[in-house]
């Protein structure tokens, strides 16, 4: 009794959200919808601005600099933990998976990154950002930003 009632309440709220009509039993043809009904863009907006990037998630996360050098890297420092070489544009993050691709806008633009690396796992909730220079870096130390997981 207890289901039926649910399953007659559920189809009840549906009729009325989506109001529809039957024609010769076999089509589902649209009533009109009213001008201010509330429609969901799924995803994101990018129907509402399609000359605007379209983002899926972002995340406050700190991010830090590394360069291959042994003392911040393994024996192998211009390997990646993924197994390609290491080049502008690579990051490491325990929490992403290889492959993700990135943007940090408030630090570096546009500029897309590509989760190719892992860090030590007592850094598990950081970002790494790989520098050609042990000075550069140090240079860019550590900063909190909004990351962009696109």
């Amino acid at each position: 009794m207890g289901k039926s009632l649910a399953i007659g309440a559920i189809i009840a709220i549906a009729t009325a959200f989506f109001p529809a009509q039957i024609t010769d039993g076999k089509d589902l043809v649209s009533a009109p919808i009213p001008y201010n009904y509330p429609y969901i863009v799924p995803g994101d907006d990018s129907l509402l601005a399609p000359n605007e990037p379209s983002f899926t998630r972002s995340i406050e996360t700190v991010i830090t600099g590394y360069s291959s050098t042994v003392d911040q890297t393994d024996d192998t420092p211009f390997i990646t933990a993924s197994g390609t070489s290491v080049k502008p544009g690579v990051a490491a993050a325990n929490w992403l998976p290889f492959g993700t691709k990135i943007m940090i806008p408030d630090l570096f633009d546009d500029k897309i990154f590509v989760i190719e690396d892992r860090m030590h796992s007592k850094n598990g909730d950081k970002l790494d950002i790989w520098f050609e220079t042990r000075e550069e870096a140090l240079r860019f130390g550590m900063r909190k930003s909004r990351i962009v997981i696109l």
